[in-house]
This record gives C-alpha cells, structure tokens and sequence, in this order.
C-alpha cells in the first residue's frame, strides 16, 4: 500500500522521542537551519532537553506531530509507534536498529520487524536502522548527526539506503544544491522508489538520485519511473551490490554473461534510469542535470588553453557515449575571426594562452564554439589553489564563461581537469549564471554521458521472476522441438540410442551430419560435438569417443556468415535476463554481449544486436554476404514468446550458436532447464 509521506518530509510540527546526544542533535540541528515550526521532545523523566520543555509522552503533546523522530531501543520504538498511529501522527523516522537487518542468528528481528509494521498500521514511517532525512528547502530535519548542506531554493533530491553515505554526500564542496537527503535504512515499510516518487512531486526538486543497494520492488521503480516521466524531471543511480545471484545455479554460458549486475543495468536502462559508478560521477550528474536538465544529444565540444587538455579531452571520451563533432563552417568562421589565423580549428580545441586575461575576446572566442547542434560545450579551465595564490588572475575566465553563456544561451559548463581545481564559491557564482561547474574531466564526460541517455520510447513493464525451482536439464532435441513451437528455427534431427545406431540416422538424413552427446550442458568442452562428418562409419566413431550412450544425429548447416548467441537466465532479483552475444566457441573469449529485460520491443532487440562488436558480420564485412536479420529476429522472438508462455518453472534457455547465413538463422545447439 502506498502511503502518502508529504506531511512527514515537510511538517511544521516535529516530536523528537528518547534522550542522549542523538536527540538533542536533532532539535540541534532543526534550530541551526532555522526550522520555523514547533518542535516537542519527548521524554518520560526528563524536564529539559535541548534547552527545551520536555512532554512526558505521546499522549500529552500539543497535537499529533507532523513528523517524529523516535531515538529509543527497538523494543520501545515498537510502542511509540503504536502511540503515534493512533493519535493520527503524519510518519515517523526508526532510528533504532536491530530488526530484520540484524544478523541472521538474531531470531527477534524478524519477528519484531512486524510486530513494528503492524503497530503502524497506515501512519508512514522510514527506516528502521536510518538517519532520517534533511529537507534543506524548508528547514526541517530529523537528522541525529552534522551534516555538510544548507538552505536552498531549489536543487536536487537523494535517496539511499546508507546513513553513512548519506552523511558523506551533504559534505560535498561542488557547489551541488541539495533539497533533500534522505536515508531508508532497511525499508521495511517505505522503500527508496516510494521516497523517490513523493520528493518528484515538490516542484522544487530539479532531479533525483538513487543510491540503490538492492531493488526490491520491482513494479515501485516501475511507478517511479512513470512518474518522472510525467512530471519530466531525470533520475539518475549510484547502484552497487554486484552480485551473483543468476549465475548461482546456471549451466549455461549466458550466466558468465548475464550474473545478477547485468540483470540491474538492463531494469535501469528500461526505466531511462542512468546509471553512474562511482559517486563524484553521481553528484556531478546531478549538478548538470540541476542546472540544464537532460542533453538532448551526446554532441559536445571543448575549449582550452593547451594542446594537451584537448587532448586528454578527447582521449577521456574515447570509448564513451559522447559525440565530439568536427566544426561546421559556422563555427569556422566565428573562431578563426576571435582567434586569429595562427590556431589550428579543431573539436576538441586549443584556443592557446595570448588571449587569456582578455575577457572580451575570450568571450567571442568560447561563444564561437557554442553550436545550436551541440549539447553542451565544456570550457575547460583550473582555478589555483586560493591558499598559495591568487585566484582573482583567473576572474577572466568566469567573466568570459558567463558572458559567452549569454552571448550564445547554449549549455556550457566550465570543467576543472582536477575535481580540486574549482571551488565551491566559484561553481555557486557559475550555477546562479547558468553554467555548469564540473569538477574532474573525467566526471564531466561521465555526466554528459548520462545526461544524454536516451529515454525509452513506450513504457513496458516487466516480466517478474517467478519462484526459485530445482529444474532439470531438458533433453536438447526436446528443448529444441518446444521452441519450435514458437517460431524458431532447427535442423533436421534424429535421437537414438547406442554408437552403432547413428550411422543408419545419418544415412536417413542425407550428409553432411553433426553427432551430439546428449544430456551434457557444455559439449564442445566435453568432445561431444563432432561437425561436417561425411560417413556413417565417420558419424560412428565420432560416437564411439563420447562419454555417453545417447546421440543426436543432425543436418549441418552451411554457408554461415555469423553465430550468436541468445540466452536467457532467470534472475530473481531483476525478472528474465536475455543476452545478445557473440556466439560459438567465442562467446566467454569475446565477452561481445549485451542484456536485455524481458518483454523487449524489436527496437530493444535491434539496438542490443547493433551495440556488440561483432554486429559488422551481420552487416556483411570486407566482401562477405550479409545474415539474414529478419530471420534472426524471428529466432529472437521465437525465444522471448517461450519464456512469456512458460515462465513459471523455467530456469535458463541458451541457443548456441545461432547459426546466421544470408537466408536463414538456425538454431544449432540449444539448453533448456525448467521444472515441468
């Protein structure tokens, strides 16, 4: 059930349960931010705390508090809880841990985990084992602990699931406006998408953050989504907790592919949720995003005073999701007139040192980059240390960066090769002019990257995991015949018994033949494949020499331009994974792949099939006929309709390879696991 939260993220009355050093921070910290609201401590002994009256209970406040914050053991949390629900209390924050995040061998935490859920009943709560949050537009904290922010108008939101890092995150010196900050802790009532969804709502939040240890519900970041999308606001994600979940019982060589993370960045990417990996890359997203919201392409160009910062801008992008475009002849002309005709006119450009200090020409010059094509333009400047000297020779360039900001209105933002190469009075004065402050070249191309991420065109929920089963390998010729069912392509094929018998199959087929050992997940490495065998007495040694008794005799297929493979595992955290990759005895070399959650569209399938290296062969390359894409998409979703249709009790499908020629796509191995 979703509960409504607002009241409890922006109350003007706060309670604040239990003594210590914890509380007394709290009432602290609301009167360092100037909360203009009415603040309760609540303690049954004691008359003063925090220099305030204390009230002995629940029962005796004023009214029922907006928001509370309960600093007791969880035993007493449990009643003051029960207390706040039944006097209509608007939520409440769990600092206490000990509940169902404690240590496997505590037996009480579960059980007291809902024994708290249950004394809550509708009234919201966060936590337990969190801080709380920081609402730094309005003043008003339940937070037992300093914090780095401060007051603000506008800026924006993060949530995650770790107190510690949430403590980290508000020190940052980038400039970053923070609006909320806000911990989960082990979210037993109110998960990270919920918060999310309520701090997109405040017209005053520009973006949101995620710190994301783990999911959970799934279908809540589905709505959480939804509603970014309707209120047009990005989110981005720190996601960490890699793990190897889908790999645990897998056999197939999808699982080496698609573990647990792979299952992740694919829920993300489907949500048009970006995903950075460390945090500076996570804050400095969000300054962009903050400041001009999300790029409309990944075209950008940069701007210095040294043939090595262009350099070093270009290679630090190289492999990455942006675009250094050449000049156009617009921008040609517009340079050369600001800089005269002894610099070379290039993207990324080194505009040299004579004109620095002249803030009027430097003006023209970074306004002359500045392209209506472009996404965003990077004036790439390091400001001295202020403690050893003078910063004031560089005002030119903020002068210059936010003149060339009016001049053009485009995106521009000024990048520090180094993150302690900018200050945070020198981004704070850039934000309130419009330019983005980016400390660290690498962060900066980082953001530009997530901030150009393209959104996905139609909203599809996901197929959900189904329950964990024990499943069985599927007998190939079995496995390949239920596909068959669905629109995939196989070869002709024969089962039997005994060396002796698959000569006789073999003539009935007509050469040349493919012998398979049935009943072993990995084939190739246990010499149960033999290929382009001509004979029957060829196709009955080959038998003779695999470490089973029971044979698939099949046609071969020949004139292959192209194997893939398509594999799908079930990851219990994320809903079926399917993997798009480089097939054959290349697959695990290569490590060519790219997953997608199913359902997919065609156009998820297309872009999959085109982001991996070897998509060139299926194209056709250096002379070679072109595979059949229209076929391979058929096998593509022959596989998805299987899942779909028998999701429950299914494990892991692997087709490898796909066998790719001009006119056809064939599926020449496939694994199935499942419990029937």
């Amino acid at each position: 059930m979703k509960r409504d939260i607002s009241r409890l993220f922006r109350p003007k009355t706060i309670a604040v349960v239990g003594g210590g050093a914890w509380c007394a921070l709290v009432i602290e910290q609301c009167r360092k931010m100037g909360f203009d609201g009415e603040i309760w401590p609540v303690h049954p002994t004691v008359d003063v705390m925090a220099g305030m009256p204390a009230y002995k209970s629940i029962g005796v406040l004023p009214s029922a508090p907006d928001a509370t914050f309960i600093g007791v053991n969880r035993f007493l949390t449990i009643e003051i809880v029960r207390a706040l629900a039944a006097c209509g209390a608007g939520g409440a924050v769990c600092f206490a841990s000990g509940f169902l995040e404690s240590r496997a061998e505590d037996a009480d935490g579960a059980a007291l985990q809902q024994q708290l859920l249950q004394a809550a009943g509708d009234m919201p709560f966060l936590g337990p084992n969190c801080y709380g949050f920081v609402n730094y537009l309005d003043g008003a904290l339940l937070w037992p602990d300093q914090h780095g922010g401060r007051a603000c108008e506008s800026g924006v939101a993060i949530v995650t699931q770790s107190s510690n890092i949430a403590i980290n995150m508000t020190m940052q010196c980038r400039g970053l406006p923070l609006a909320y900050v806000v911990t989960a802790g082990n979210q037993a009532q109110t998960g990270v998408a919920h918060i999310g969804e309520a701090l997109l709502e405040d017209p005053r939040v520009t973006a949101l953050g995620l710190h994301i240890e783990g999911f959970g519900d799934l279908r809540a970041f589905e709505a959480l989504a939804q509603k970014a999308r309707t209120v047009g606001k990005p989110v981005v994600a720190l996601k960490v907790g890699k793990s190897d979940q889908a790999q645990a019982a897998t056999v197939s060589h999808t699982a080496s592919l698609a573990g647990g993370d792979a299952g992740a960045s694919a829920f993300l990417s489907r949500l048009g949720i970006a995903r950075l990996n460390s945090i500076p890359d996570f804050l400095e997203t969000l300054k962009l995003l903050h400041v001009v919201g999300r790029l409309p392409t990944n075209r950008i160009a940069s701007i210095s005073c040294s043939g090595g910062e262009a350099s070093l801008a270009a290679d630090t992008a190289h492999g990455r999701g942006v675009y250094f475009p050449p000049l156009n002849d617009q921008q040609q002309i517009d340079l050369r007139q600001a800089l005269g005709p002894m610099v070379a006119l290039a993207n990324p450009l080194d505009y040299h040192t004579y004109i620095w200090r002249d803030a009027e020409t430097m003006t023209k010059a970074w306004g002359a980059m500045m392209d209506p094509s472009l996404a965003l333009t990077m004036l790439i400047v390091d400001f001295p240390r202020p403690d050893r000297c003078d910063p004031r020779d560089w005002d030119c360039a903020v002068n210059a960066a936010i003149g060339a900001k009016k001049l053009r209105n485009a995106n521009v933002a000024v990048v520090a090769t180094m993150p302690e190469l900018i200050t945070e009075d020198i981004s704070e004065v850039l934000i309130e002019a419009g330019v983005v402050p980016l400390a660290g070249l690498s962060e900066a191309v980082a953001a530009c990257e997530a901030a150009a991420m393209p959104m996905p065109e139609e909203f599809l929920p996901i197929c959900l995991p189904t329950e964990t089963v024990t499943a069985e390998l599927v007998p190939e010729a079995e496995a390949k015949l239920r596909l068959a069912d669905y629109g995939l392509r196989i070869p002709d094929a024969k089962r039997c018994k005994g060396a002796f018998a698959t000569g006789t199959l073999a003539d009935q087929l007509g050469y040349p033949v493919v012998l398979k050992g049935e009943g072993i997940a990995h084939k190739t490495e246990a010499g149960a494949v033999a290929l382009n065998l001509a004979t029957a007495a060829e196709v009955v040694k080959a038998a003779d020499s695999m470490p089973t008794e029971h044979f698939l005799v099949e046609e071969m297929v020949t004139g292959v331009v192209a194997e893939i493979l398509i594999g799908v595992v079930k990851d219990p955290a994320h809903g079926f994974v399917m993997t798009l990759a480089a097939g054959g005895t290349l697959t695990e070399v290569l490590q060519d792949s790219a997953s997608v959650l199913l359902p997919a569209t065609d156009a998820m399938f297309h872009d999959a099939l085109n982001s991996l290296r070897m998509s060139k062969l299926l194209d056709g390359f250096r002379g070679t006929p072109a595979a059949d894409r229209s076929a391979i998409m058929k096998a593509i979703r022959a596989v998805q309709a299987y899942v779909l249709a028998n999701a429950q009790g299914l494990e892991e499908i692997e087709i490898n390879p796909l066998l790719c020629t001009p006119d056809d796509a064939v599926a020449a191995a496939a694994l199935m696991r499942r419990k029937d």
